[in-house]
Order: structure tokens, then sequence, then C-alpha cells
């Protein structure tokens, strides 16, 4: 497979942080190969001030290891029922997108349902769903858990349909 561009796709969490580092093909007939997947999780028990210096500081290890050359984050929502969620993923996802900024790097927003409509076809699947489609697109014997993981890769792959790069 020819290498193409490395995009770290980033679901962000204050309790948990998916992430998952692909490199979308750019050569005839490839594929995305995924490199790294995990989760960055922190403390409910530790200061909010802390747990956002965790979430920068393990991204940006992230970040610096694989050298991406564009951050597909998951766009902020807000549910009228769940406002308290969306300030808190908003937390979360300043400390990823200031790890990117300080380092220059090409962002990406990429709303939830536009992910999930490029995976599985349906706007609003089903975690379930989203951890099968995944599993499918990188021939995994599993799909991935937490479901942190898939939708951090379901992220990257939808950011590197946007740039062309995926097949």
């Amino acid at each position: 497979m020819a290498s193409g561009i490395v995009i770290l796709g980033i679901d962000p969490g204050l309790d948990r942080t998916g992430y998952a580092v692909i490199d979308a093909a750019t050569g005839r007939g490839g594929r995305c190969r995924l490199v790294e997947a995990g989760v960055i999780r922190t403390s409910s028990r530790v200061p909010l001030a802390d747990r956002l210096r965790q979430i920068h500081e393990s991204v940006a290890a992230v970040m610096d290891e694989f050298a991406p050359g564009c951050l597909a984050v998951e766009q902020l929502y807000a549910h009228y029922k769940h406002p308290r969620t969306a300030i808190l993923m908003g937390h979360a996802r300043g400390a990823v997108l200031l790890a990117a900024g300080v380092r220059g790097l090409r962002t990406m927003d990429v709303p939830a349902t536009t992910v999930k409509k490029h995976l599985t076809g349906a706007g609003h699947a089903s975690k379930a769903q989203v951890q099968r489609a995944v599993a499918d697109a990188f021939a995994l014997p599993a799909p991935p858990e937490p479901p942190d993981v898939a939708d951090a890769m379901a992220i990257a792959l939808c950011a590197a349909s946007r740039l062309g790069k995926a097949r």
C-alpha cells in the first residue's frame, strides 16, 4: 500500500477520549490502514483541570509519536435534555484542539451523524452498528471496545473519505 496522509481521529469525552491513527492510502486501489487505536481515561475523582491536562498531554504524545497530517474530531453537539454532556465534551474537545493548535495541525470537524451515515448508511446508527462497520472496514476479528475507540476509528475513516483518500 502506498503511504498516504496520517489522520488522527478523536472521539472527545471527559471520562474516555477515544483515538485512532490511520494511514489513508493515496495509491490506486488503496485502503486505509489502522496504525493504532486506544482510549484515554480520566478519573472523576480528579479535579477538572488535571483531567484536561491529562487529555491534552496524552493526545499531544500521540500527535508527537505519529505526526498526523490531519486531526479529525467529532463536532460538538448539544441535546436539550443533556446540556451537561455537551459542556463536558466541550472541555475535552478544547484540550484536544489546543494540542493540535500548538502543533499547527490541520483540523477537521465531523458531525456524529455524518460519521454514522458514512459508515453505516444511517445517520442515527447505534454504537453496535458503528463498531461492526469499523471492524469490517479494517478487517478486525472483533468489534473494537470500548465504543469510544470505534467512534474515533469511524471519525478518521470519514475524514479520509472527505479528503478523497479512502475507499
